[in-house]
């Protein structure tokens, strides 16, 4: 093919393709759009894993759950830097777009599915390598241990496609496009119930059979997405993509950080997990369990997050402030209203939905504990989560991930060492969550500020001085627009 019919395919492509306009026109119902179907994918997501306890449970009790509750904490733990990478996916080509400068879109796309491979393949050898010491030195009760260590070293086989769909999903989410990913679980997640309940059920695999239904679909997501993205003009594969050593470092720079933040984030929850070990079988699957619920919350927060990052950064690379202003306080408020209504209506029925998982009288007691502790303050973390995706937005990465670093991980250690340690009870080791939710907050809130203020929010006169603003912008920010 000559690089004409290659351009000429390209601009057929690009004139078809239909992407949210996020710098014009009213947002709610925009936002609308693009965060809840975010929200119903990690929602979809979590039903995985709820699936994988649920069934766990019914057909082979609560040590085989909490085999597999046990090692929510270690996977994050080991995923969280590369997955937290696919931020800086989303802002380099929301901000490419915000700029209008989408003629070579399809190489980021390319360098972004390179380091989604390798993200993967390193990935899997660490999960099959250091499984086994890392579930010893978190005091993995030992009746659970050679089924926790079974089920994470099979799971780990599907973090190259992992990698790759949350590349391919950030890559989507960069034009607001959320609602192939949402398709995109909606068929793996039939896939995944039916898949645990033949390998379980049928075939009596055990926490085996979970680990691998969740490998194939994680394989099933990849293709998926690749389909929708080689289906798009604007990010189509070709002959003359490349991967650039620019992108490379815009995305690592803006995306790093994120994925340090993950990682610090779950190095406070490992040790946590490490503590709730300490209680017993029991109390690791009733954890586990009532840790459902706050994903479930979690996962509206983050998707209005995301919108914040997303339309944050294409209005602020086109110098509309006080647009940006806007899609910070509509987030802000349909964050903290969804969070509350939800956490209102699971925490007064705690003991009701957590018969879902498990009809074990321990274990129910430690999970309604922890819904009652955590969950009831869940929108708490609506403080730090906006904020940070409009700094994110703006391409300050590192500010929420210091803040994320000291609020949410140094505060909950020094927490565990001190006030756990001298009064070793349940409750109390998990009311460290809200509190390091309100402090991490608190700090984000007045960062983001000083920082909009910096950055000339509130100047008089910005709407005709929007051209002089953007250059402005590039200058400083620290995207890197690699051109």
């Amino acid at each position: 093919m000559s690089d004409t019919q290659e351009k000429n395919i390209e601009n057929t492509g690009t004139a078809k393709h239909k992407q949210m306009d996020m710098l014009n026109g009213p947002m709610l119902k925009n936002i609308l759009i693009f965060a809840l179907p975010l929200a119903l994918c990690g929602i979809l997501q979590q039903l995985f894993t709820s699936a994988d306890m649920a069934v766990v449970f019914w057909f082979d009790g609560s040590v085989a759950q909490s085999a597999v509750n046990s090692n929510g904490a270690l996977v994050n733990l080991l995923i969280n830097l590369f997955s937290g990478m696919s931020v800086g996916v989303t802002v380099l080509i929301a901000a490419y777009v915000g700029k209008k400068q989408t003629d070579d879109l399809h190489s980021v796309v390319f360098t972004s599915l390179v380091i989604a491979t390798v993200s993967g393949v390193i990935l899997l050898g660490l999960g099959i390598g250091v499984s086994a010491p890392l579930l010893k030195a978190m005091n993995t009760p030992k009746d659970a241990l050679p089924l926790a260590t079974k089920y994470l070293r099979i799971y780990f086989i599907g973090m190259p496609f992992l990698m790759v769909y949350n590349f391919g999903a950030a890559v989507l989410r960069g034009v607001g496009d959320t609602k192939k990913a949402l398709i995109i679980l909606l068929v793996t997640g039939v896939l995944n119930v039916g898949l645990n309940v033949l390998f379980v059920a049928a075939f009596k695999m055990s926490v085996a059979g979970v680990a691998l239904a969740t490998v194939i679909c994680n394989i099933a997501s990849a293709a998926l997405v690749m389909v929708f993205i080689m289906k798009d003009g604007l990010f189509k594969i070709r002959k003359s993509s490349r991967v650039k050593k620019d992108y490379i470092l815009s995305i690592v720079k803006i995306g790093m950080p994120a994925g340090l933040q993950g990682v610090v984030f779950s190095v406070a929850n490992v040790l946590i997990q490490s503590a709730v070990n300490g209680f017993g079988a029991q109390a690791v699957a009733g954890n586990g369990d009532a840790v459902n619920f706050e994903m479930y919350v979690y996962f509206f927060i983050n998707g209005f997050a995301q919108a914040t990052v997303t339309f944050f950064g294409q209005n602020y690379a086109a110098g509309k402030f006080d647009r940006c202003k806007q899609v910070f306080k509509i987030n802000m408020l349909c964050s903290l209203v969804i969070s509350g209504v939800l956490s209102a209506l699971f925490v007064p029925l705690a003991k009701v939905f957590i018969r879902i998982y498990t009809n074990d009288g321990v274990a129910i007691k430690f999970a309604v504990m922890r819904m009652w502790c955590v969950l009831s303050g869940s929108l708490l973390s609506c403080l730090y989560e906006i904020p940070g995706g409009a700094l994110r937005g703006m391409g300050h990465s590192m500010l929420p991930a210091v803040f994320t670093v000291i609020g949410s991980c140094v505060l909950r250690i020094i927490w565990i060492y001190t006030v756990f340690a001298a009064h070793k009870v349940f409750w109390l080791l998990i009311i460290i969550y809200p509190i390091s939710w309100l402090v991490t907050g608190l700090a984000m809130i007045i960062s983001y500020y000083i920082i909009c203020v910096k950055a000339g929010f509130y100047a008089r006169n910005q709407q005709s001085e929007t051209i002089e603003t953007e250059d402005v912008i590039l200058e400083n920010s620290d995207i890197d627009i690699a051109v």
